[in-house]
């Protein structure tokens, strides 16, 4: 049996992981000043938010034209896989993943499984490696779902934004009131709660003692952890994502890090200069 992997343009992965393991991977669209753009296709991460320092207005984005979505499960069909592994960023930040549970009833010709990854960027991407890794050697489609669920099940993160206008004004920060700080240049450090929803979780007032805080959270987690993990680090700002990164891999050195980014659909909700650091069980190692 041949099982695919499809996965959508936040899980920000190398083109040529995904080329190497015959990821499709479909664009999220948004729009920009007016703009209509598919994530990864028409923009590069540079050039939307050096577009996003002059905007007037925020960005918004919006869920994969769904007849697109549909001819992708079919035409793998015709190819001749018998299953697909659809993986996709939190459905309590899009409506994705409820929109393709619904849609791929339709599709007859290949066995679709859509799974709710709970996060996006490089933890979300680390998954669709997984599974892609474990399709090409023969592994059946349960045992996979298993696998990311397992993934799924350890992944944690701490973010910091410069600003939450973006997250209330789209409606993705569950307890928007009391944490609008933007006027009082709070810094607030948020996480995903256990209904996988963004949360801040508290008031920081700079970013330095944010990226302390965050520092600090781990250091209390990572020693309850009872299996080896994995670490990541995500920033738009590339020299920022590798001193925080170099900061931490020389506290645990015994630790594997990665370093990430966030494109122009999770930038929209999050601004720049956000940072993200989370975990989860090595995947290697599984």
């Amino acid at each position: 049996m041949k099982t695919a992997v499809v996965t959508d343009s936040t899980c920000y992965l190398p083109e040529e992981v995904v080329r190497k393991h015959h990821i499709t991977v479909v664009p999220i669209p948004f729009v920009l000043n007016g703009v209509a753009y598919n994530e990864g296709v028409d923009i590069t991460t540079a050039e939307f938010y050096e577009k996003l320092k002059h905007s007037k207005t925020l960005p918004s984005t919006s869920q994969p034209p769904l007849g697109e979505m549909l001819k992708i499960y079919e035409d793998l069909g015709n190819q001749g896989y018998d299953n697909i592994i659809s993986i996709h960023l939190a459905g309590t930040i899009s409506g994705l993943v409820d929109t393709l549970r619904t849609a791929v009833k339709s599709v007859t010709n290949t066995h679709v499984y859509v799974f709710d990854s709970h996060y996006t960027v490089l933890l979300m991407g680390t998954m669709v490696l997984k599974a892609a890794e474990m399709a090409e050697a023969g592994d059946d489609p349960e045992k996979i779902i298993a696998t990311l669920t397992r993934l799924r099940d350890t992944a944690d993160c701490y973010f910091v934004v410069d600003d939450l206008k973006n997250l209330v004004k789209g409606g993705r920060l569950s307890n928007a009131a009391g944490f609008i700080g933007g006027l009082l240049q709070i810094k607030p450090l948020l996480t995903f709660n256990q209904e996988d929803k963004i949360v801040a979780i508290e008031k920081i007032r700079s970013l330095k003692r944010a990226y302390n805080r965050v520092e600090q959270l781990f250091d209390e987690k990572v020693k309850t952890f009872d299996y080896p993990i994995r670490c990541y680090v995500i920033s738009d700002d590339h020299d920022t994502a590798i001193a925080f990164r170099d900061r931490m891999q020389a506290k645990y050195p015994n630790l594997p890090f990665e370093v990430g980014y966030f494109g122009p659909v999770i930038g929209s909700h999050l601004g720049a200069k956000a940072l993200g650091f989370g975990w989860m069980e090595d995947y290697q190692k599984i």
